[in-house]
């Protein structure tokens, strides 16, 4: 299948100030799923828009802020998360500085408003969990799965040991939920390689990544690898094709050379 890199990487996604959307459905392969950050300090304290059509899924990265979602309001520290609906007025701000990934997806149905705790996410052994063995292993975080109800999203993120890789067996869930990566929190000299392909003989695409990239998989196989010394962090955002029907975490297809020993994502569908 022929695909066109300059709609899968966008690279430096978090080389702003102020709210910006890098990946739309206009500008990608994506069909339902788009990003942004929201990256404000003492200059820049506000953002304000809505989301008509779209529900979203914010993830605090870095600092704190206060959102507010029409007529309540919310304060939000690191990892802490808020699923919003569609057709909402969304204000986010703060005294200090903040990062936060932003996720979004068009959806018929108005979900409930939800904010998701990391400390008490945390607490669920299907929602955060360590999964593979030596050179695989990594500790994934499901920020917005089972715990939320919502039509589309699923979010979370994953950290890997030091020059390990992830995503490992190598899987794919083309047929029912599109997904893009996006790598946080690794200082230079950090860096790791993304591969997507449906065929090793020919992969779609191989580059490298670093904090700020982002790598979408319109199909195939997303395997990645750290660099020995390093870690290698990202967000995973997932949108289903089928609304509510084909939003599930861990149901995925491994490539079938590697197929013994399952997906290492077991932990999430208890």
């Amino acid at each position: 299948m022929a695909v066109n890199s300059k709609m899968m990487v966008f690279r430096k996604t978090n080389a702003h100030v102020g709210r910006q959307v890098s990946v739309t459905p206009g500008n990608s392969t994506n069909r339902h799923l788009s990003y942004g950050r929201i990256i404000l300090n003492r200059d820049v304290k506000l953002a304000s828009f809505l989301n008509p059509g779209m529900e979203m899924g914010l993830i605090v990265l870095s600092g704190a802020a206060k959102i507010r979602v029409d007529d309540k309001q919310f304060d939000l520290g690191q990892y802490d998360a808020i699923y919003i609906p569609r057709d909402a007025s969304i204000e986010v701000s703060t005294d200090q500085e903040v990062d936060i990934a932003e996720f979004s997806s068009d959806v018929d149905q108005r979900y409930p408003l939800q904010v998701v705790r990391y400390a008490e996410m945390s607490k669920d052994p299907g929602l955060k969990f360590t999964a593979g063995t030596s050179g695989q292993q990594r500790h994934l975080n499901i920020v917005l799965g089972k715990n939320v109800e919502a039509g589309r999203l699923l979010l979370g993120f994953t950290v890997s040991e030091p020059g390990n890789w992830t995503s490992w067996p190598p899987h794919e869930h083309a047929a029912m939920l599109e997904e893009m990566y996006v790598y946080f929190d690794m200082p230079a000299p950090a860096f790791g390689i993304q591969m997507v392909y449906n065929d090793t003989q020919s992969p779609e695409l191989v580059t490298v990544v670093r904090d700020g990239d982002a790598v979408l998989m319109p199909s195939g196989y997303h395997p990645n690898v750290s660099v020995p010394g390093h870690r290698i962090s990202f967000l995973w955002a997932m949108a289903a094709h089928r609304e509510k029907e084909d939003r599930q975490f861990g149901v995925v297809n491994v490539q079938p050379d590697f197929k013994s020993g399952g997906s290492g994502l077991e932990a999430s569908r208890k």
